[in-house]
Parts: C-alpha cells; structure tokens; sequence
C-alpha cells in the first residue's frame, strides 16, 4: 500500500512539473526557443529515468551517506543516536555560525564541488556515463531527469560529503538537494531565457543549454549548475551574444531504451579494455582525458 502511494506521488510530481514547465516552455518562453513537439524523441525514456531515480537511485544515495556520517561518528563528533534523532547540527566553529551564513557558504560549495564533478565526468572513463545525460538531442526539461545513476550517485556524494565534513549543519547541507534539482530541471528547459545584466552571475538556461549543445565551440563549457563565476574562474565560460543553441546531442552512438542505455557506458568500458573500437572516432573531447 505504501510503495502504491509512494508512486503515485512521484508521478502527481512529475505531472505539476510538466504543467509547470508546459506553461514555461509554450507560454512564457514563446518567441525565440527552439520549436519541437511537446511528445518528442524519448521522452518515454526520460520519465522511466524520473520514476527510476526518485525509487531506487535517491534511496541508494540515503544509504550511501553513511559513508560521510559514519566518518563523523567514528571521529566521535556525533553520535548514532544523534544522527537518527536528527539531533546532530554539525561541529566546530562553522557550525556555530548563523543557519542563514551557512546556508550562503553551503550553497557556494555545493555548486563549488558540483563543478569540478561536473568537469570529471566529461573526461575519460567517466564521460560514457554523463554521455547518457547528453544524448538528448530534442533537449527540454524533462532531458534533464535523463541522468545514469552512476553520475547520479558520484554527483551527490561528491557535492555533499566535503560539507558534511567541515562541520557544516547537514540539515542545510541535505537542504541543497532538492533546490538544485529543481534549479537543473529549469535549466534545461527549452526557452532562451539568459537573465539580461545577470546572466554573468546566475546560470540561466541559454547558459546551460549551450553546454548540452554539438557545436564544437562549446564543448566543455559551462559547468556550473549555478553560479558562472566557476566558469569565469577557470576558463570554461561560453556565452556568445544573440546567439542560442539549437543543436544538441552528443557525436557517437548511444540506445534510446532505459535499459539498454544503464548498459551503454559500462559496454563502452569494456571495448575499451579489448581496445575494440566499433564506431568512428569520437568528436567529443570528453574522450580524450
């Protein structure tokens, strides 16, 4: 009975948010933003990607935060009990700090670390897994729920335990989570929308769209998943004037099917050992790390 509720609420979510979404994309994003068909190329993928990622994948990520918080208790600065109780706000002088300022410096972290993942997975052997992410080619916001678990798993532990660790309130560390998924829904969403004077400071979906896009100039750009500032810091910002992306995908083969494409990136892995290359050279230079 409860695992019934429980999906039934996921999917009364994922319908507020296509109706969220439906009014953003084809009412107030009406204009400039790239025409596709609102059932368009896999987008039955993408919702078994949403209800596969709230029942399972988000689960495995609770229970893998044991890793940061049995840390903590072995280092005696909490307890199991605390931690249980929701008792346990942090340790050390950042956790003494006002709920507000840390929740400013927590959420500059996160999307700190959050970048630097992000730069990971479009290197080398972790690339094949984001390359799931970037398939989509009739890129909206539901593309952006198409994410492998794999990455999924690696992103929140990466983004979380720095901050767990340095003694920040976990409570407005977890806080995070749902913000940025829904900021990362909203990025991917297909309005040209760049935020006037504030696309510099605030990432905006013409921002992130051009990271998703095939043009070659704007491979390996636009990382952050909210404040550009990273990107300024280290070189990897892109953001032509009165231009817009409107070419997505990614230059090497990838399934359409859910399952087919869970498998994809360890398959890709496996050629590689055999140093069996079954396609053309990859164009991407997330190949290359």
């Amino acid at each position: 009975m409860k695992t019934n509720q429980t999906i039934i609420g996921v999917a009364v979510t994922l319908l507020v948010l296509a109706v969220i979404f439906l009014l953003i994309e084809r009412v107030a994003g009406r204009g400039r933003n790239r025409v596709q068909p609102v059932i368009r190329r896999g987008w039955f993928t993408d919702v078994v990607y949403w209800f596969v990622t709230i029942l399972l994948t988000k689960p495995l990520v609770r229970v893998m935060m044991i890793v940061p918080l049995g840390l903590l208790i072995f280092a005696q600065v909490t307890t199991l009990d605390d931690v249980r109780l929701g008792a346990f706000t942090g340790f050390g002088p950042l956790s003494r700090q006002p709920v507000w300022l840390q929740a400013i410096q927590i959420y500059l972290l996160v999307d700190f670390f959050a970048y630097w993942t992000h730069r990971l997975f479009h290197r080398g052997q972790w690339w094949p897994f984001h390359a799931v992410h970037h398939s989509s080619e009739d890129l909206d916001w539901l593309g952006s729920l198409r994410v492998h678990p794999v990455n999924d798993l690696v992103n929140k532990l990466a983004q979380a335990t720095p901050v767990l660790l340095l003694g920040y309130n976990p409570l407005v560390t977890l806080s995070t989570a749902p913000f940025f998924t829904f900021y990362a829904i909203f990025l991917h969403a297909n309005v040209n929308w760049d935020f006037g004077p504030l696309r510099s400071l605030i990432a905006t979906p013409v921002f992130h769209r051009w990271h998703h896009s095939r043009e070659p100039e704007a491979w390996d750009k636009n990382y952050a998943g909210l404040f550009p500032v990273w990107d300024r810091l280290f070189g990897t910002y892109y953001m032509p004037r009165n231009r817009w992306p409107t070419n997505f995908g990614i230059c090497e083969p990838m399934p359409t099917g859910f399952i087919s494409q869970l498998w994809a990136p360890f398959a890709w892995l496996r050629r590689k050992e055999r140093k069996v290359d079954p396609a053309p050279a990859k164009l991407h230079p997330g190949d290359q790390g």
